[in-house]
């Protein structure tokens, strides 16, 4: 199992162009199953997520054409077999997203369940009570979710009891081709939401209230295919800020969007961070101020996002005071304190919050990465810490950054990836 050992110390400096995004592209390839017609979609990023996803939708059928290295071409005119295998989905939660369009289009979907991850349980019950309301009978049975519908679904009214990226992703992709008016209240508002809806736009549906927290969509009898630039990553952009801050450097970012983290661009320029917008770029400038902690607590878009909270631990673990974290999204989503305590991190835990005390250096030492984002948190550290860091189990950094190393470099941080031995790929 590959390791990323990294020598810390050194501010970043130059350019980093952000890649699309991750979330965005893996609720757009499945849109493809909505239509017979070819759907183009650029700036997808190679990541491990996006290949499971295209594993996914060429054992349905879909013929999946790589253009050049972030263009796919999918055709789901062939589509075999409505059935997504334990075996796949287990890799990623992102492949349930691939129920409302094949219980919407072919009447029928067996989709094993996800179950829990690393960072809570995250269940799916929202996803099918929105799609039984829309008239889809639903069956749990050994492990899977058995979908049916009689002709076509049915514009439905639908308020999620709670905020829901993937619910709300699902509903409005299965109901673009109901019959009649679907209602969505209290519909997720993140931008890979209202991605995905100018995606389903350009295909031919007919939405409302993009952006907003209710979609108003009435179904059509067919789409068309399209072609679709995925959106900049704001989950990465973010990422390479706070890199740039906690070395204390300057890097420009490139290809994002600054309106995709107003809320953490407020929060790094309260500590002290110097952030100049233009159009298409953000410099991030962490060279002239001493930082300070500040408090965030995480929300659904256009709050704090909960995706960026482990990065911005980080951060506040090098400010001078304190700060205070409150996780509200997932439970369990504090895994990464134990590996930064290992690097001299001055962290207490309380329930669904976190005291952070900065400390005058962090050390280099060995961690283990638990999920995604808590991995970019330990290259973070391990970017400022002094001596040398090694971050083992990165296959997690692989599912949701691109070339990270490669971009890193660029801007001279010390980092190189390792190759496993035998005995490591046994963890």
């Amino acid at each position: 199992m590959d390791k990323i050992r990294l020598v810390g110390g050194t501010a970043l400096r130059g350019e980093v162009p952000i890649s699309g995004a991750k979330n965005a592209a893996l609720a757009l390839m499945p849109a493809c199953l909505l239509t017979d017609a070819p759907l183009r979609l650029s700036n997808v990023p190679r990541l491990a997520d996006t290949r499971t996803m295209t594993a996914l939708l060429d054992h349905m059928g879909v013929q999946v054409g790589q253009e050049d290295a972030s263009t796919l071409v999918l055709n789901a005119a062939g589509v075999k077999d409505t059935t997504a295998p334990y075996d796949l989905v287990r890799q990623m939660r992102a492949s349930v997203l691939v129920l409302g369009p094949l219980v919407a289009r072919y009447g029928q979907a067996r989709v094993s369940l996800p179950g829990g991850c690393a960072i809570g349980a995250r269940p799916v019950d929202l996803h099918l009570r929105a799609l039984e309301a829309m008239g889809v009978e639903i069956e749990l049975n050994e492990g899977y979710i058995n979908a049916r519908s009689a002709g076509r679904l049915r514009g439905a009214r639908f308020a999620f009891p709670k905020v829901t990226v993937g619910g709300t992703e699902n509903a409005l992709m299965a109901a673009v081709l109901a019959d009649g008016e679907t209602v969505l209240e209290n519909a997720a508002r993140e931008p890979e939401i209202e991605d995905l809806g100018q995606c389903l736009k350009a295909m031919g549906a007919k939405i409302e209230g993009l952006g907003t927290g209710t979609l108003v969509i009435e179904g059509v009898e067919r789409l068309h295919g399209a072609e679709h630039s995925v959106l900049p990553d704001r989950i990465e952009t973010g990422t390479f800020a706070v890199a740039a801050a906690i070395t204390r450097g300057r890097v420009t970012l490139t290809n994002t969007r600054a309106d995709l983290i107003d809320s953490v661009i407020d929060h790094l320029r309260r500590a002290g961070v110097e952030v100049t917008v233009s159009d298409g770029a953000l410099v991030v400038d962490a060279t002239r101020n001493d930082l300070q902690g500040v408090d965030i607590q995480t929300e659904p878009f256009p709050g704090f996002p909960t995706d960026m909270q482990a990065q911005w631990m980080a951060l506040m673990c090098t400010a001078d005071g304190a700060s205070l974290i409150t996780e509200s999204i997932f439970e369990n989503r504090f895994m990464h304190v134990p590996e930064l305590l290992r690097m001299g991190a001055n962290i207490n835990v309380h329930s669904a919050s976190a005291i952070v005390r900065g400390v005058p250096k962090l050390l280099g030492a060995p961690v283990m990465a638990t999920d995604l984002r808590a991995s970019s948190s330990l290259v973070l550290a391990g970017l400022v810490a002094k001596g040398e860091t090694t971050v083992r189990r990165i296959y997690h950094l692989d599912r949701g950054y691109e070339r990270l190393e490669e971009k890193l470099l660029a801007c001279g941080a010390h980092i190189e990836r390792l190759a496993g031995t035998g005995a490591e790929a046994a963890e």
